[in-house]
């Protein structure tokens, strides 16, 4: 979103972002949305990519007509009760700024959680070295961070989702110029577009509410959040069962495997993985909150 000094062109009518806000925000309220002013400054802010107080800062600056009609198409989006996110096309994931959309999953904090225990499990950020894989990679949240911020020689990143993976390419784009190692997509389910790999990390946050659990979600989770990112079958552990035993055929000896699960079944993951005798070391790390979130496991020598 772009500033304008002076009269807009009569061919594309603009207006303050004083007088914007204002417009969202009537529109908004009207529509019964909660903290109405605060959400229409924060759009306008998200989609100039600027800090929360620029709104105040610059509330006299005029606004393209085209920057004007983002805003309003956002604002009608979180209406409609879109989360915020999607609204404004875009999230923060660590020191990212992704873009996100409803054809992948809006990364959680929990999710950036996943990447810092990826890095102390391998002794900090440049101890991590050889090849990950991002497996569910969605918008390339967690791939795009390990490649940024470790110093892998190559990470991969699958989904079965060629929706998904056109989001993820946008961002290895857009996060071109700060990648440490390059960051290659490929299309397929869980670990299968990577047979010929050889991984020393295997990180996933793949899908594990049971589907009988849909209607606990909230609405802007349950009615515009890709499915095929949130369910994992009947119990909620189809799609990581099989995360596992592909994970053990591709990591090399030591391998890293590191998944985020849902807190209520991170015993019962925790136990799958034990079951699997190629695996070592396995462990239920905590999260911010105290809750069992991510479980790691060590690949065994193979023999």
């Amino acid at each position: 979103m772009s500033e304008r000094r002076g009269a807009p062109a009569e061919s594309e009518p603009g207006l303050t972002i004083a007088a914007l806000a204002d417009e969202l925000a009537d529109m908004l309220a009207a529509r019964g949305v909660g903290e109405p002013r605060t959400q229409a400054r924060d759009i306008i802010t998200a989609l100039a990519a600027q800090p929360r107080s620029w709104a105040f800062v610059r509330s006299d600056a005029a606004l393209t007509g085209a920057d004007c009609d983002r805003a309003r198409a956002a604002a009608e989006m979180l209406a409609r009760g879109a989360p915020f996110a999607y609204a404004v096309g875009r999230a923060s994931f660590r020191h990212l700024t992704l873009e996100v959309d409803p054809r992948v999953l809006i990364p959680r904090p929990e999710t950036e959680l996943l990447v810092d225990v990826v890095f102390d499990e391998l002794g900090g950020a440049d101890a991590a070295t050889g090849v990950a894989i991002d497996v569910g990679t969605g918008s390339g949240a967690i791939a795009l961070a390990l490649a940024s911020e470790g110093r892998f020689s190559r990470v991969y990143a699958t989904d079965i989702s060629l929706d998904a993976l056109a989001v993820a390419r946008r961002n290895v784009e857009r996060a071109s110029a700060s990648l440490r190692a390059p960051v290659e997509l490929r299309h397929g389910s869980l670990l299968a577009a990577v047979r010929d790999v050889g991984a020393d990390v295997i990180a996933s946050n793949p899908p594990y509410i049971a589907l009988g659990e849909a209607a606990e979600l909230p609405r802007s989770v349950r009615d515009w959040e890709p499915p095929v990112a949130l369910y994992g079958g009947n119990d909620g552990l189809v799609v990581t069962a099989r995360l596992v035993r592909e994970a053990a055929d591709l990591l090399r000896p030591d391998g890293l495997l590191a998944i985020e699960v849902d807190a209520r079944r991170a015993s019962l993951v925790a136990e799958l993985v034990a079951r699997d005798s190629r695996f070592r070391a396995v462990r239920v790390v905590l999260d911010l909150t105290g809750r069992e979130r991510f479980v790691l496991a060590r690949r065994k020598e193979k023999a």
